[in-house]
């Protein structure tokens, strides 16, 4: 499949971006850091990859907004989309050097009415340390470089390998979150928790886990993993079963057979005692 221009630009500038992460990687016991949050953390590698990511793309696409995780929302020409982008997913990973983050883009059209945004129709996810871009354009599939990604085949949670993620240093319900682990667990062949759902979600869509579930996440979190997912035979919802453009405060991610499944086991496992 061709990659068309405007996946062109989103990967060219993650490669730029992940060129100063790598390097940052490599000296990360040397990063300045600051602190913005219990356990949530920024770093200047953070803040220049948006910085870099910014300045590529809004040349490329004049009069385009953005979402940025740093930086917030920065209002576009009315009627033109908006890029929603996490510079460093996997924050804690990289300042811990562990090899497991990646920048994510996504396009998000704006609403024909005006009410606000709508369907996400581009998507990159880039993983600078293995160098695999991962993309996906609405209607025309799930890409990984030039091979098409299918989610998992698998029909038995006994079979299946779930990915979530865990809540933390005073971010979300911890019990609620094991509340639903306990019923999912003793079904599953495993559960994986790595720290970047922009990953889970691609690596969903490349069929390497079989599902997904999290909650309290952000737009830029899922916004590209969710069209990924998507676009290559999956299905993502929230929590309610609701398939919205982005996914965020709740999600749930997997194939037509095992997204049904393991919805049941999660309504069942909030169900009020």
């Amino acid at each position: 499949m061709a990659i068309t221009g405007l996946i062109r630009v989103m990967e060219r500038a993650a490669r730029k971006a992940g060129q100063r992460l790598r390097r940052d990687f490599g000296e990360v016991e040397h990063l300045q850091v600051s602190r913005k949050g219990p356990a949530d953390f920024v770093s200047k590698a953070d803040r220049a990859a948006e910085r870099t990511l910014w300045d590529e793309l809004k040349v490329a696409r004049p009069g385009w907004g953005f979402l940025l995780e740093e930086s917030g929302e920065i209002e576009g020409e009315e009627g033109k989309p908006r890029f929603v982008i996490d510079p460093l997913d996997g924050t804690s990973n990289f300042l811990h050097g562990l090899p497991h983050f990646a920048i994510s883009i996504a396009v998000q059209e704006p609403k024909l009415d005006g009410s606000g945004w709508g369907e996400v129709t581009h998507a990159v996810v880039y993983q600078p340390v293995t160098d695999e871009t991962f993309w996906a354009e609405k209607s025309r599939g799930a890409w990984l470089h030039d091979a098409r990604l299918r989610v998992s085949a698998r029909r038995e949670l006994s079979e299946s390998l779930i990915a979530t993620g865990v809540p933390f240093g005073g971010y979300g319900n911890f019990g609620e979150w094991a509340k639903i682990a306990g019923e999912i667990a003793p079904r599953v062949a495993g559960i994986r928790r790595y720290g970047a759902a922009s990953l889970d979600l691609a690596w969903v869509a490349a069929g390497r886990y079989e599902g997904f579930w999290e909650a309290g996440l952000k737009p830029w979190d899922s916004a590209a993993g969710c069209l990924l997912v998507r676009e290559a035979g999956g299905f993502v919802s929230d929590w309610r079963g609701r398939s919205l453009p982005i996914c965020d405060s709740t999600i749930l991610a997997g194939n037509d057979v095992l997204h049904s499944r393991l919805h049941k086991l999660l309504v069942g496992a909030l169900k009020p005692a």
